[in-house]
């Protein structure tokens, strides 16, 4: 049995687990969440916990209760407290605004980058070198946080770019004659 398996995932009180066939649905304050049920996981309700445990005795079975596990401790964290990912611009002249469900950037191009948010995230813009990507989805998050920072990452040599709020840039040193 997968070790990540073995934990047991707490439900909270508001939270609400439907368990189907096909479907697994997590409600809770701030939304829901549906994920495709795996017949090679078998999840049952104990209480106010949910155990995962492999339906087969193969490799596959056995990895894909742990990820099943990891997946709806995901989507429990999120309908209850949510994800955020917090972007920060370095550079001259680097700014981020907010309007909306569209987040608009300059990053040096000629032309100014905007990027529409899908269903479920909302961005913020505390400081115009501040972005909060927020969301219930974790996965969507962090796509989205990716997408954002794809537009222009940082560069190795003076450090500009979009970048993780914790992410370290290391700096090269430059080409000496």
């Amino acid at each position: 049995m997968s070790r990540v398996a073995k934990n047991p995932v707490a439900v909270p009180a508001g939270v609400e687990v439907t368990l189907s066939a096909d479907a697994i649905t997590v409600k809770g304050p701030l939304g829901t969440l549906v994920q495709r049920a795996n017949a090679d996981v078998v999840v049952e309700r104990d209480g106010d916990a949910l155990q995962f445990r492999a339906a087969f005795e193969t490799i596959r079975s056995n990895s894909m209760s742990g990820t099943m596990r990891a997946l709806l401790a995901n989507m429990v964290q999120g309908v209850t407290k949510g994800f955020e990912k917090k972007l920060t611009l370095v550079g001259v002249g680097y700014r981020a605004q907010a309007a909306g469900d569209v987040l608009n950037l300059s990053l040096g191009y000629s032309h100014p980058v905007v990027h529409k948010m899908p269903v479920g995230v909302k961005v913020e813009t505390p400081s115009q070198t501040e972005i909060l990507i927020k969301g219930i989805d974790r996965q969507q998050v962090g796509q989205v946080a990716a997408d954002v920072r794809a537009y222009r990452k940082p560069e190795p040599y003076k450090g500009k770019g979009v970048r993780y709020a914790n992410e370290v840039v290391v700096i090269k040193e430059t080409k000496k004659k």
